[in-house]
């Protein structure tokens, strides 16, 4: 959709003359109006230097113009339906939440969300400037087998109940409140009781790939860790919850470690992987369903297992990944549970699957 610049913020109902304190006490931003089968979405940067608004994973930067000579910058960008997207501005090399936005992740993030996206209940608004607090157990976890050391945090969800291992532990914790998600959905009777614990990752590619090292160390090291802090595990309840190489990782867990991992919730998981598929000129252009789906065509007997797969729908090179080893899981006699969420490759479009499966998992 492109119009004259003296209409273009009236189409959003936008009044008052751009770039003054009376504009810029106005809106709340971004802005979508419906156009056609989506929607055309409007940004809104003030500032005396150039500003891009850059997305996660969803499209290229998109550069702002500007209003005359005021401060103000904008773009109209074209949208398709039901997406829910991170944002951020980046002016020079440095990157800025969208002041005029209340939905925040993380102090340099925003949150866009086009009219017709499912809503996310549970999850609170959290500003660039709010400052998320931590669970009060923590515990520290120098890996033998993995090296290093890390901080791990343990949250009960409604007085604690089956341990929920979160992969990339810290993004749920810093930029995504998922304490407060979790604490809300279990009031509401939408979860049932958990103890969460957020599991960092050091080095995502090599801890995450199918490889046996993570998940020994989670076994040997860390559960016996959480137990110690009075929290034991119960591998029949035990939820691990991943995105992207975190749910390859954890479907991964639940084929090779059955023992250990028996319900899996995973967003997103990077089904391509192969373990040349990361020095690839195009990694999700080799074998459809990657190591994982050649695992699973041996028909291993996953009748104990509860998987819920999720994916962006807007994510149309994974989908085909996804839906064969979806099948072939089922067909191993797994229980799955199959969802496309109104997001690309994205956390914030993540949120509500991953309180959804979590509690199917548990049953």
């Amino acid at each position: 959709m492109r119009r004259s610049e003296p209409d273009a913020f009236a189409a959003f109902g936008l009044t008052g003359e751009p770039g003054t304190d009376a504009f810029w006490a106005g809106p709340t931003t971004p802005l979508s109006i419906p156009d056609g089968d989506g929607w055309t979405t409007l940004f809104l940067w003030r500032g005396p230097r150039a500003a891009s608004v850059v997305f996660e994973s969803w499209s290229e930067p998109v550069p702002l113009r500007r209003w005359g000579d005021t401060d103000c910058w904008y773009a109209e960008v074209r949208m398709p339906a039901r997406l829910r997207v991170t944002y951020q501005f980046l002016v020079d090399d440095a990157a800025y939440a969208d002041p005029g936005n209340p939905v925040g992740a993380g102090g340099d993030r925003s949150i866009c969300a086009t009219p017709d996206a499912p809503a996310q209940p549970h999850w609170p608004l959290v500003g660039a400037t709010d400052v998320l607090p931590l669970p009060r157990t923590r515990l520290r976890w120098a890996s033998e087998r993995l090296g290093g050391r890390r901080t791990v945090r343990v949250h009960p969800v409604g007085g604690g109940g089956p341990l929920v291992l979160l992969l990339d532990g810290d993004d749920w914790l810093y930029l995504h409140p998922a304490t407060a998600a979790f604490d809300s959905a279990a009031a509401s009777g939408d979860m049932p009781p958990v103890t969460l614990v957020f599991l960092p990752a050091q080095d995502r590619g090599a801890e995450f790939g199918c490889r046996p090292a993570l998940w020994e160390a989670v076994r040997d090291e860390l559960l016996p860790l959480v137990a110690e802090s009075g929290v034991p595990a119960d591998p029949s309840r035990t939820v691990v919850a991943g995105q992207s190489l975190g749910g390859l990782s954890a479907l991964y867990a639940a084929l090779e470690f059955p023992d250990l991992v028996s319900r899996v919730a995973c967003q997103s998981a990077s089904l391509w992987w192969t373990p040349d598929a990361a020095a690839l000129p195009d990694p999700l252009g080799g074998p459809v369903g990657g190591t994982l789906a050649a695992r699973l065509r041996a028909r291993p007997d996953l009748s104990g297992l509860r998987i819920a797969f999720d994916v962006g729908e807007h994510e149309t090179r994974m989908l085909p990944h996804c839906a064969l080893v979806e099948s072939l899981a089922e067909q191993a006699g797994a229980t799955v549970r199959v969802s496309r969420s109104a997001a690309g490759h994205d956390r914030a479009g993540w949120r509500h699957a991953l309180l959804r499966d979590v509690a199917w998992a548990l049953g």
